[in-house]
């Protein structure tokens, strides 16, 4: 006769997917809850290293800064200002301009036909976050810009600082950048980012002149060294300069710079 009382198996098939299931349920709301808890610190601290960033290119930054002391000196020596890249104007930043949110819709950015994509970006947004450097005087002495273009293998953001002459390169700061370690990623190697301080952006007629040159670029005041060993992604830089140095990018407003916008503060 057969045994109706036979323990039933724990080990059975539904009841181990019920375990997974709890489990999974588990982990997503610990992972849910950790990412809502720390979104406000992600925040101050990619705030913070945006700030680091343009204080490194503006030559305000010194080492073993702490975030207060990085902080401070952002906000007494840098002015945010919104550019309109299509009216060459500036307003007034609320400091929260979204580079990405701006990009995903037609109303605050545009399509770049093939031709005129020499960064290959695909888009650029209507409006531009730059940055107005301010001596101990509240005189304005120097400008920063956020360009980006494709190198090699990623999207490579950079900030340059513009002397306000409107021509004259005050350094530039590769922030973000996939290229090849030892390679293009030596966008980042503090020796070649020094050639960058003092060179000229535009000759004196106004056209862009900058060019990052193969091999030694010598006393050439538009040349810039080549990466050795990553063509690709110099030319990436150069391109990145060819678009942001012209008409749909910082061209319009610069010129208006080298008139003298920014000499009375």
């Amino acid at each position: 006769m057969a045994n109706d009382n036979k323990p039933k198996n724990n080990d059975s098939v539904g009841r181990t997917f019920l375990v997974v299931f709890v489990l999974c349920l588990v982990c997503s709301i610990v992972v849910a809850g950790s990412a809502v808890g720390l979104k406000a610190q992600q925040q101050e601290q990619k705030l913070l290293d945006k700030q680091r960033n343009i204080l490194d290119v503006a030559g305000l930054l010194k080492p073993a800064m702490t975030a207060a002391e990085i902080n401070e000196i952002y906000r007494s020596r840098i002015q945010p200002e919104l550019l309109d890249l299509e009216s060459a104007t500036l307003k007034k930043s609320s400091g929260h301009f979204d580079l990405n949110n701006a990009l995903r819709s037609d109303e605050t950015s545009m399509a770049l036909p093939p031709e005129q994509d020499l960064a290959k970006i695909r888009r650029r947004a209507n409006m531009a976050e730059i940055y107005l450097v301010k001596d101990d005087s509240g005189k304005t002495t120097e400008l920063v810009l956020p360009i980006y273009g494709s190198g090699l293998w990623s999207m490579m953001y950079a900030f340059i600082s513009i002397d306000v002459d409107g021509v004259t390169s005050h350094g530039i700061s590769y922030y973000s950048q996939g290229e090849t370690p030892g390679l293009g990623g030596e966008v980042e190697n503090p020796q070649w980012r020094k050639q960058w301080i003092g060179k000229k952006l535009y000759n004196p007629q106004g056209v862009p002149a900058l060019k990052v040159v193969r091999g030694s670029a010598g006393d050439n005041p538009y040349g810039v060294d080549g990466l050795s060993g990553a063509t690709l992604t110099s030319n990436g830089v150069q391109h990145m300069f060819d678009f942001w140095l012209g008409d749909n990018g910082f061209g319009p407003f610069l010129k208006k710079v080298r008139e003298g916008a920014l000499k009375d503060g």
